[in-house]
């Protein structure tokens, strides 16, 4: 039998989404699971793959097998419009058999954005994606406001999930907050988690 994992997956274009997905993984190692680091390729508006077929650095893409064995899920894209990038949403529109074989129903879930703009649409963006992981019967994961970082925040955090202020360039590094929040969510995920595979065993 494999090592249980939560499933880090994310779409990242300048490299802020990315970061915050290696700071959840951080977080869901602190929190004694395995994280598994995965993203998914840029499409093009005809929705073909326009990347190379084996990442150049990074995380690896994403298979259906990784979604389907995860204990857990943390789900991230950069905002488009208020929603996910495409590339992820493309990904997604892929699981109909997940969703048919109950594959994720139970699983513990949580997401994260990063946006240019303060505001730009990130706790719209994390609702959006909340929803193809309802539809999934995962458990939903926020932030409870127990967690300090969401009420000192002055950039990125909501209740919802993890969040960040890229800054107009994107080149606006995560602060101590935003740092915090994402690796309170990992530490969550991986909790849920563990206490869900103790009931199966």
């Amino acid at each position: 039998m494999s090592t249980p994992y939560i499933l880090v997956l994310y779409y990242s274009r300048n490299g802020s989404t990315s970061e915050m997905a290696r700071q959840i993984a951080r977080g869901i190692e602190q929190g004694g699971m395995e994280a598994r680091l995965r993203t998914v390729p840029a499409i093009s508006t005809e929705c073909e793959a326009v990347a190379p077929a084996i990442p150049v650095e990074g995380a690896l893409y994403a298979s259906l097998d990784d979604l389907k064995n995860c204990s857990g899920l943390a789900l991230g894209s950069p905002t488009r419009f208020g929603n996910m990038a495409a590339p992820l949403k493309y990904f997604l529109d892929g699981t109909s058999n997940l969703w048919l074989t109950g594959a994720l129903v139970g699983k513990p879930a949580g997401v994260f954005t990063s946006t240019a703009s303060l505001h730009g649409g990130q706790e719209t963006t994390l609702l959006s994606m909340l929803l193809p992981l309802m539809h999934h019967g995962m458990l939903v994961t926020g932030l409870p406001y127990s967690e300090s970082a969401l009420l000192q925040t002055t950039a990125g955090g909501t209740p919802y999930g993890p969040s960040h202020h890229a800054g107009a360039d994107g080149k606006r590094g995560l602060d101590e907050h935003e740092i915090a929040l994402c690796r309170a969510l990992g530490q969550r995920l991986a909790s849920i988690a563990l206490k869900l595979e103790n009931t199966r065993g």
